[in-house]
């Protein structure tokens, strides 16, 4: 447990699969209508659906809120991503 000691909170609250927030993002690596790519210090995650829309994206705190038809959340462990924002940043 003692790996966990520094990372930052990460929470996750979803209404109806209309919305998702997030709290304890550190980056969003691409998006468009179908998929938002995001990392958290937990790891990468990705929100699938149509109509996506990000609604409020503040890397400072950490908050992410999606709007849209959410399909799917997926968590993975830390993954190289060709994301526009990774690239130009890198």
């Amino acid at each position: 447990m003692e790996e966990n000691v520094n990372k930052t909170k990460h929470t996750v609250f979803s209404q109806n699969r209309e919305s998702i927030e997030m709290s304890g993002i550190t980056e969003v690596g691409a998006f468009n209508e179908e998929t938002v790519e995001a990392s958290s210090d937990w790891g990468d995650i990705v929100i699938k659906g149509s109509q996506l829309h990000i609604e409020t994206l503040d890397l400072e705190t950490g908050a992410l809120k999606v709007t849209g038809k959410i399909t799917a959340v997926i968590y993975s462990d830390r993954i190289k991503s060709n994301g526009f924002f990774r690239r130009v940043f890198s």
